[in-house]
């Protein structure tokens, strides 16, 4: 007689936090999980909109569960996100009692500096913060990032003095920036009479409008051919 066929038991399948945002993102059981994955996203420097939005709604229907510290650097994450405008999103999001606690009046002038692009005193700002934003791997080099875009739309020359003041570096530490892009971003380094060195920007529609396509360039022409007949 052979022997009995053993009962096996149903695999227990596993969701990754996306999967279950995305499954069923109303359901307060995966709390801890989306906490958890906010940490996991400081720590491997990576980010999920999504999750951290699902998570302030968790918040809004459990408030005695929220965590102050989850919700800041939420929104530090969300700050390193700009231009997308995560940082509206994720505090549209949080109860005005909350905003008016000191770290997230704090994160809320930072983003009005980067929005208007006032990067010296927001430089400054987050001096006098940094058990906030340093809590947050990669949060400076984001920011810089982010100055270099603003910078790119704006100018197609960018003295050295205004670059050095929107990314905060200064010295040889500046040498090895430009060194980097130059090498890796097109930029182009130059010397003006009298105005020291000027960093040359990658054209683009912004800062050369006449690269700007009018909407008519981008109509296929079997488009146009059909409305002849319409025209006459």
């Amino acid at each position: 007689m052979g022997r009995e066929r053993e009962t096996q038991k149903p695999q227990q399948v596993s969701y990754t936090v996306e999967q279950m945002v995305a499954v069923n993102p109303y359901n307060p059981d995966i709390l801890p999980e989306l906490e958890n994955y906010v940490n996991e996203q400081v720590s491997s420097q990576t980010y999920s909109l999504d999750a951290n939005l699902c998570l302030l709604r968790h918040y809004q229907f459990e408030p005695e569960r929220m965590s102050t510290q989850i919700v800041a650097r939420i929104l530090v994450k969300a700050l390193m996100a700009m231009p997308a405008p995560d940082f509206s999103l994720c505090l549209f999001l949080i109860p005005e009692r909350v905003q008016m606690e000191e770290q997230f009046k704090t994160l809320i002038v930072l983003s009005h500096y980067l929005e208007t692009g006032r990067f010296r005193q927001f430089w400054d700002e987050a001096a006098k913060s940094r058990h906030i934003v340093e809590a947050v791997p990669g949060f400076e080099q984001a920011i810089q990032a982010y100055a270099v875009h603003v910078l790119s739309l704006s100018y197609q020359k960018v003295p050295r003095p205004v670059l050095a003041e929107a990314i905060n570096i200064e010295g040889l530490s500046l040498d090895k920036f430009l060194e980097h892009h130059e090498a890796n971003s097109g930029w182009i380094l130059e010397k003006s009479h009298g105005r020291g060195q000027l960093i040359v920007m990658p054209s683009n529609e912004f800062n050369h409008p006449e690269l700007k396509k009018n909407a008519a360039d981008n109509i296929p022409l079997e488009h146009i051919t059909r409305i002849f007949p319409i025209l006459g």
